[in-house]
């Protein structure tokens, strides 16, 4: 009989096809935010914290900032250093955004999948978010408000352009 080790290397070979997929690192991954979250629980509910009832406003919110601080982690010039181990640099991806490549193997592999990829990276952040409304509510919402406006004012910078392409466009 195979042990438990010798059936999930099995598993992870034939769900791989030879793919440098790194499962053993991701499941380390999921491990580490399955434990952030029950640490949050657990001092949630030592402290006796209240669990905020959210209202649509805090979900646009914390969802704009979700996506913006998501796009500054990932994709930021100015956050490359935090990628830099766990990627390359490969050139832009759009105005003030990076393109990058993950590189390495295991869990440097998946930690640059992470921090690579906004869709990734935003369950960490909302995860944050709420952690803060927790915690640090007048503080969150502070540090939300400014994200979900800097996300606004990114959205109009880039309605601005497109309209003025299409205004040159006519002339």
């Amino acid at each position: 009989m195979r042990s438990l080790h010798e059936r999930f290397h099995h598993e992870v070979r034939a769900y791989t096809g030879g793919d440098d997929r790194p499962l053993t690192a991701y499941t380390g991954v999921m491990a580490l935010y399955a434990t952030t979250v029950l640490g949050i629980t657990a001092a949630a509910r030592a402290g006796r914290r209240r669990i905020p009832d959210p209202t649509p406003w805090d979900v646009a919110l914390n969802a704009l900032a979700t996506h913006q601080l998501s796009r500054l982690i990932a994709k930021d010039p100015v956050t490359s250093p935090l990628r830099a181990p766990f990627a390359r640099f490969e050139g832009t991806s759009g105005p003030a955004e990076l393109e990058e490549d993950v590189r390495g193997t295991g869990a440097r592999k998946a930690v640059g999948e992470l921090v690579t990829c906004p869709f990734c990276t935003g369950l960490w952040v909302a995860t944050a978010c709420t952690a803060g409304s927790l915690f640090v509510p007048r503080t969150t919402r502070l540090a939300t408000a400014t994200l979900a406006a800097l996300a606004v004012a990114d959205f109009l910078q880039y309605a601005r352009a497109a309209a003025q392409r299409a205004a040159d466009e006519t002339s």
